[in-house]
């Protein structure tokens, strides 16, 4: 089996719509699915942007960001095994975030 990663992206405000009780739910739904048998881990990350370091001139350089054309935030990841890519986007598509209007990313994990 495989690992992969599920990169967990969202609109920063989205979930703050939601009544206590809209919340709760939800709540309740995303820890269910960390129940399912494929599930080997996660967090929740907190809302800022983070920083990127990048090689700026053979310098490494700490700026702000990560920063999209969207007002779009990685809001957590959640690692699962999976046979192949197309089993990953299957079990992916169970996931909660998509029924509240998130977007999920697919990475594949490298086996050393």
């Amino acid at each position: 089996m495989a690992e992969f990663l599920l990169l967990l992206h969202d609109e920063p405000t989205r979930l703050t719509r939601l009544s206590p009780e809209e919340m709760q739910k939800a709540i309740e739904k995303y820890m269910a699915w960390t129940k399912k048998p494929f599930y080997k881990g996660g967090k929740r990350l907190t809302q800022d942007t983070g920083r990127v370091i990048k090689a700026n001139g053979g310098k490494p350089r700490a700026t702000d960001g990560p920063y999209s054309e969207t007002k779009e935030v990685m809001g957590g990841f959640y690692t699962i095994e999976a046979a192949d890519y197309d089993e990953a986007v299957q079990l992916s598509l169970t996931h909660p975030h998509l029924e509240y209007g998130g977007t999920i990313e697919v990475r594949q994990v490298w086996a050393m």
